[in-house]
């Protein structure tokens, strides 16, 4: 929601790279960036970030047990559980190979909103260890803490708000990153901690109060000054970890004012603060959350993402007014404020820079309407320049991640634009097989959608191969992740997790995990209903499933990790 006014047209027509027509830019096949799912032996793999790599196109290649052939109610289902002490929003992440208590380990790390972080053997269940991060004499925030004028009550979080966004892990020096919120009631604070995955400890300089300003007349601004609120700024979306440095992005709480959105970096080793960029510091909104994906990167640092409700361009602010829609000295092709886009973050120095970005052309309809176009999942599609994103108005727009398209007033100069029903409150994956590569996508009162990728054209299909389930519906649609065993057939398996009865964008309801054949789901192999004893309990939203070593690890927030896999 956003502070509303009439919106006259725009007097100029203004045009940041127009062409005479539409056409695809040509796909470039590239090296794909260094995955973060290492491939340990013929069954270990690691699964160290939000979505299994930098790409966040979820797609673990390197699944050599599960197959279509015995993910079935025979063969396949609830092995145990890994209990918690509350819900759990972050993806549980996986070690392959561990050297932890005497021995190596297959271990996964689960942080849930009571700021505690567990680290348990994988394979059999074991506890490793466990801790609490929360500040001393404080407690993690809860809904009641976030009371604006139009979210009262505070539904999006049941209650505890601490770990929310997923983790990540850097393998070679074994240090978990991540953001943990804590409260006396009154004072609110966030840190970014870097602990040691063998024992839990904070290493050196960790943890670090995260704190920024930068030069602005936005919404909230003292004396031309917009600061960072620990409070009104909410953490989702998974950290990334790339050359060396650590981002971590902020969208808000119920659209609660004064807010901004946030992308702010620290050095890896240091956790010195390398880099800070706030999307609408002469404006207001701009948050940053994509249903819970990580924030996508390549391998030469830059970083991906989209933007949802929010001043976009030059123009000017009053908080008496909307400085959103307040067109009076717009320029919506100034860098100055991007709301409503998707941008490409160069660093350079101590600075990201929008090196390239796109803004739908109807963003005045999108910011008027609730229509925000950072809701939707987005990833990088492998071995391409190609960058999928998803507005809630119903459309996916495929851009070249080098040169998005800018803003036209005629039309959008992108790769491709696939219309669709549904507001799209989802995580999208990707599958390469052999002969057939897909993304997959199950917004919210929607089914099941399969999109056949040329890679010669980098276009997607329009016409998707359809499911016959009506699927999640209220406001919550399905989080999904691929498995396979690279092309060899009869190996891809795409994971379904979604609330399997009423609106989990709201309440706390029953959710179903359910599993498909990647190259024809029309053919459902298995799901969580079927046998007796598999049930997955409480449905944890914006949370995909984790796929590694033969074993699915689904979070859910009746305070467990379900570990699934062969009987």
């Amino acid at each position: 929601m956003i502070r509303k006014i009439a919106i006259p047209l725009l007097a100029i027509m203004i045009c940041f790279g127009c062409k005479k027509k539409e056409a695809p830019t040509p796909v470039v096949v590239v090296t794909p960036p260094d995955s973060i799912v290492g491939k340990l032996n013929n069954e270990h793999i690691n699964v160290l970030t939000q979505h299994n790599d930098n790409s966040r196109a979820g797609f673990n290649s390197h699944e050599t047990v599960l197959t279509t052939a015995n993910v079935n109610p025979q063969q396949f289902g609830k092995l145990f559980t890994l209990p918690v002490d509350d819900q759990i929003y972050a993806q549980p992440l996986v070690y392959s190979s561990l050297p932890i208590a005497s021995g190596t380990h297959n271990v996964v790390f689960i942080a849930t909103v009571n700021n505690t972080v567990y680290a348990y053997d994988g394979t059999i269940g074991n506890l490793y260890w466990k801790k609490n991060f929360t500040v001393s004499g404080m407690r993690p925030p809860n809904s009641s803490d976030m009371n604006s004028s139009w979210c009262t009550p505070y539904t999006d979080f049941n209650y505890n708000i601490g770990i929310i966004g997923t983790p990540v892990i850097d393998s070679a020096t074994k240090t978990m990153y991540f953001v943990v919120r804590s409260t006396d009631g009154q004072k609110f604070v966030q840190h970014l901690h870097a602990i040691d995955i063998l024992t839990g400890a904070d290493k050196a300089g960790s943890p670090v109060l995260i704190s920024a300003s930068v030069p602005g007349t936005g919404d909230g601004n003292v004396s031309g000054t917009v600061s960072f609120d620990p409070r009104r700024n909410n953490q989702r979306q998974g950290l990334v970890l790339v050359n060396g440095v650590v981002y971590i992005s902020w969208s808000s709480h119920c659209d609660w004012n004064p807010y901004h959105g946030w992308v702010i970096g620290y050095n890896a080793s240091t956790l010195a603060q390398q880099g800070v960029y706030n999307d609408t510091p002469n404006g207001e909104n701009g948050g940053i959350w994509e249903s819970g994906m990580g924030i996508a990167a390549d391998a030469q640092g830059s970083l991906y993402i989209t933007t949802g409700n929010g001043t976009v361009g030059k123009g000017s602010f009053s908080a008496t007014g909307n400085g959103t829609n307040d067109i009076g000295n717009q320029v919506p092709t100034d860098l100055i404020n991007r709301g409503e886009s998707a941008i490409k973050l160069t660093p350079s120095g101590s600075t990201l820079n929008v090196t390239s970005y796109f803004t739908p052309l109807n963003y005045l309809n999108l910011n008027t309407n609730d229509l925000d176009y950072g809701v939707m999942g987005t990833f990088l599609i492998p071995g391409t320049n190609l960058y999928l994103t998803g507005c809630k108005d119903g459309n996916l727009y495929v851009l070249n991640k080098d040169n998005m398209g800018g803003y036209s007033t005629s039309f959008n100069v992108i790769q491709q634009t696939i219309p669709l029903n549904g507001s799209m409150h989802c995580q999208p994956a990707f599958y390469k097989g052999g002969l057939n590569q897909y993304m997959y996508l199950w917004s919210e009162n929607d089914q099941l959608r399969a999109f056949a990728f040329d890679y010669g054209t980098g276009l997607f299909a329009k016409n998707s191969t359809v499911s016959q389930d009506p699927g999640p519906g209220g406001d919550c649609g399905a989080q999904l992740s691929v498995s396979g065993n690279g092309s060899v057939n009869g190996s891809g398996i795409l994971w379904a997790s979604y609330a399997s009865a009423g609106d989990a964008g709201n309440t706390v309801v029953t959710g179903i995990l359910r599993a498909f054949d990647a190259n024809d789901i029309t053919k459902e192999l298995w799901n969580s209903n079927q046998t007796n004893g598999d049930g997955v309990g409480f449905y944890a939203k914006y949370c995909s499933p984790t796929i590694a070593n033969g074993h699915v690890y689904l979070a859910t927030f009746s305070k467990k990790v379900v570990v699934y896999g062969l009987k």
